[in-house]
């Protein structure tokens, strides 16, 4: 691996290593969210879920769209999934 490939591994790595980060993934693996909908299944305020979705989508992981007032996010590439699936894994092995 060159450099440059293990900078962008790196950054991506970073940006899903939070807690907040990975519920949310977790949540839009099924299908893209509003803020709100993803705010109530992580019982954590909106302004807190907005601030790490815009990080997220900032790396690349999530993209947007917006429909009126609401803006949805989903997982832009799905193999941070898998990625997160072998962690996942790794961690309930032991």
């Amino acid at each position: 691996m060159d450099y440059e490939v293990a900078q962008q591994v790196s950054a991506v790595l970073r940006a899903v290593a939070h807690p907040i980060r990975l519920q949310i993934i977790s949540a839009l693996e099924y299908g893209e969210l509003c803020v709100g909908k993803i705010s109530e299944r992580l019982e954590t305020q909106q302004a807190v879920i907005s601030q790490q979705l815009a990080l997220l989508k900032d790396k690349d992981i999530l993209d947007a769209r917006r429909e009126g007032t609401n803006v949805y996010y989903r997982i832009k590439n799905k193999n941070v999934i898998h990625l997160l699936h072998c962690v996942y894994n790794h961690c309930d092995s032991n």
